[in-house]
């Protein structure tokens, strides 16, 4: 079993680079989108929660009606036009479900969520011409979500515990190890340090595989 799963990654491994969204092509370790909301008002994990329940609710939707409309067309400035139109009507649908939810608490995020409607990790799509199916948008929309919620509450969690010494509001630690953590320049920094490492898994990942292939044959 295990010489099967080897065999199939060694040989689906440039596949599986470009479509998978939460590990080995995370949108925002390695392709850089989605820094702002994750570096600036990520601080806590009830702030990464509301963040995260905006791009749930605003990402896939978006990709899939604005695939359906903009994607007829051959123009690429239509296309981005329609993708950031489509992201600002989903988008007063989503600002009232956002309001029922949490009420004043969304303060807690600021400007960065309504700014979702023109973040690249919504409306990046619009870059290809390749047609692509409804059910294909929906596959990837759901995808890029989960590995953008996945860094965005890594994030919020390691700033939360180093700046407040709490999780979720609850205390953990009673000293704060790293203050300037809930600060911009915090964020920038960790988020680097995060990256090095989860680049350095994906690298170490593709070499133990390439090791295994080559000890298979």
């Amino acid at each position: 079993m295990r010489d099967d799963r080897i065999r199939y990654f060694a040989k689906n491994m440039d596949r599986l680079s470009r479509r998978d969204r939460v590990f080995l092509n995370n949108p925002v370790i390695m392709q850089g989108l989605g820094l702002a909301p994750v570096v600036i008002p990520a601080t806590t994990l009830g702030n990464a929660f509301i963040l995260a329940v905006g791009v749930a609710l605003l990402l896939t939707p978006t990709r899939m009606i604005a695939t359906f409309i903009g994607q007829r067309t051959g123009s690429f400035l239509a296309r981005a036009v329609t993708y950031a139109l489509t992201a600002g009507v989903v988008y007063i649908g989503v600002g009232y479900i956002i309001d029922y939810l949490f009420g004043t608490g969304a303060l807690a995020v600021g400007i960065y969520l309504p700014l979702l409607v023109l973040e690249p990790l919504i409306i990046k799509r619009y870059e290809s011409p390749k047609r692509e199916r409804l059910i294909t948008s929906f596959k990837k929309g759901v995808i890029t979500t989960i590995g953008f919620c996945l860094v965005l509450f890594l994030m919020a969690g390691l700033r939360e515990l180093l700046a407040l010494g709490t999780l979720g509001g609850i205390e953990i630690l009673r000293v704060s190890l790293l203050p300037m953590a809930s600060m911009p320049a915090g964020g920038f920094i960790l988020l680097g340090l995060v990256a090095s490492l989860w680049r350095g898994l994906v690298n170490t990942f593709k070499k133990n595989i390439s090791l295994g292939v080559k000890n298979l044959q």
